[in-house]
């Protein structure tokens, strides 16, 4: 469910309301951190516990066994700067934590990532938010800042698309 959920411009948007008077910002800050923790610890066990009996099966078009040696492989090599960058890509965000916990990569390491990576990203969205929204500027223009932050948000993943279908033409 949370892979449809905007996270960038929600932080963003809560940061405003709570630079506005409206919210706590600590506590808000809190509660997200905890939360963003808690949603990748719980896709890390997932991948875990389920990604081993999904790759038993045989190849599928989606699921291949060679797709979990190379997981595996790039967590040993990159799995922590993964998770920490994951975090700031919608729909990377969501698959990145169940991906470590296919390719089994060390919890203890995971976790040191995931609460690295969940104190970065609430805190940059939510502060830029609190601090940014009393400019009047930008509160003036708040749909469009949101707006750009979803395409900010996006942009990698656009750029590695059209990379891809270039190289492979």
């Amino acid at each position: 469910m949370g892979l449809f959920l905007p996270g960038d411009s929600l932080l963003f948007t809560v940061g405003v309301v709570a630079g506005a008077g409206e919210l706590n910002i600590v506590q808000i800050c809190a509660l997200f951190v905890v939360f963003s923790i808690l949603g990748d610890q719980s896709g890390y066990l997932l991948g875990r516990r389920t990604g081993p009996r999904i790759f038993v099966r045989p190849d599928s078009l989606l699921f291949k066994h060679e797709y979990v040696k190379r997981t595996q492989h790039f967590y040993e090599k990159h799995g922590g700067k993964t998770l920490i960058y994951a975090k700031f890509v919608p729909i990377v965000r969501t698959f990145a934590p169940f991906m470590a916990g296919v390719g089994r990569m060390q919890y203890t390491r995971f976790v040191s990532f995931n609460v690295i990576g969940g104190l970065g990203w609430v805190l940059s969205m939510t502060l830029a938010g609190y601090y940014l929204g009393a400019i009047p500027v930008i509160r003036a223009n708040f749909e469009k800042v949101v707006l750009g932050i979803v395409f900010i948000s996006v942009a990698p993943l656009l750029v590695h698309y059209f990379r891809g279908r270039r190289a492979a033409s």
